[in-house]
């Protein structure tokens, strides 16, 4: 097992490599940061003179070692349009987004983990039915679609909660909770409809086994028999998708965050792309990529933790 997750790691390791090679190449060939910064009415000169002071006129790969060694400290250097440090902004900006994420996915397994179980003991009742239309809606509407219909209702009409905006927790917790509750739900119920259906086929595949014909056959329920010897089996293909809906989760946040006025990364990248700061889109981009792979990091490490099979091999 430990051999399993070393090889893992390095293969983690490798990736965040390649994927900051590939992040780096490819967001360093859409412009020219120095004429973007002097606008398009500067002299070629003047361009060239603040190329050398951005050190862009250095070959491509001094460019990207430069970059990659400042990035391993969280050094991504200066915004190219604001002139302000990037790493304190993108760590401050990633902080509000995880939170979002963190809570969105609470939603999502509290939702999905019971409707997902009793849907699959019940898919041949009525109520197994309603459970998997419902779900079927859900994952029919986008989470930006969900979050408006939620101001609309809950901040405009009734006045409940706030339409937007954000609240440091530390600083103010009570309204930090108002804050976030309409966003929170508007990924986490997209999300929870997906995750249900999953949690849902993973248990009716579980429920077809041997293992649990026997174990009802010695008086065990259905819903007993599945607690104490399936749901470890169904977590498995149901672990696979919880990491891709937890990054699902992160890319949805920068249409969310738009949506609640949020100052996350998501809406970060937004005004960089608009503003074409190239050297800021690089950190956030490759903040997200690398927060990608440790998701897939740590599901491997979950496997390994959770089926024995792996743990023997």
């Amino acid at each position: 097992m430990l051999w399993r997750i070393v090889r893992r790691l390095l293969v983690f390791l490798a990736s965040v490599v390649v994927a900051s090679i590939a992040v780096f190449w490819l967001l360093s060939g859409l412009g020219d940061p120095a004429r973007i910064a002097l606008g398009t009415s500067a002299t070629d000169q003047s361009v060239a003179e603040l190329r050398g002071q951005m050190g862009l006129d250095r070959p491509l790969v001094a460019q990207y070692l430069s970059w990659a060694q400042g990035a391993v400290h969280g050094q991504f250097g200066n915004s190219f349009v604001s002139k302000a440090a990037i790493g304190p902004q993108l760590f401050d900006r990633l902080s509000v987004t995880l939170w979002l994420v963190a809570g969105a996915m609470v939603i999502s397994l509290i939702i999905a983990l019971p409707l997902g179980l009793f849907s699959a003991l019940w898919h041949r009742r009525a109520a197994g039915w309603i459970i998997s239309g419902i779900t079927q809606l859900g994952v029919a509407v986008p989470a930006f679609l969900v979050g408006i219909l939620a101001v609309a209702v809950f901040a405009v009409k009734l006045g409940w909660l706030p339409s937007g905006g954000y609240a440091v927790p530390a600083a103010d917790p009570v309204g930090f909770l108002q804050h976030m509750v309409l966003p929170w739900c508007s990924l986490g119920l997209v999300q929870g409809a997906v995750l249900t259906r999953y949690v849902r086929s993973a248990v009716l595949d579980e429920m077809g086994q041997d293992y649990l014909r026997t174990a009802r056959s010695k008086g065990l329920t259905p819903f007993q028999a599945l607690l104490r010897h399936g749901v470890r089996n169904a977590s498995i293909p149901v672990l696979t998708v919880l990491g891709v809906q937890l990054v699902t989760i992160l890319v949805g946040a920068v249409v969310v965050e738009q949506v609640f006025v949020i100052p996350g990364i998501g809406s970060w990248l937004v005004k960089s792309v608009g503003d074409q700061d190239t050297l800021q889109v690089q950190a956030i981009v490759m903040t997200l990529v690398a927060i990608a792979l440790a998701v897939s990091f740590v599901i491997d490490v979950l496997y390994s933790l959770i089926d024995p099979r792996l743990r023997q091999r």
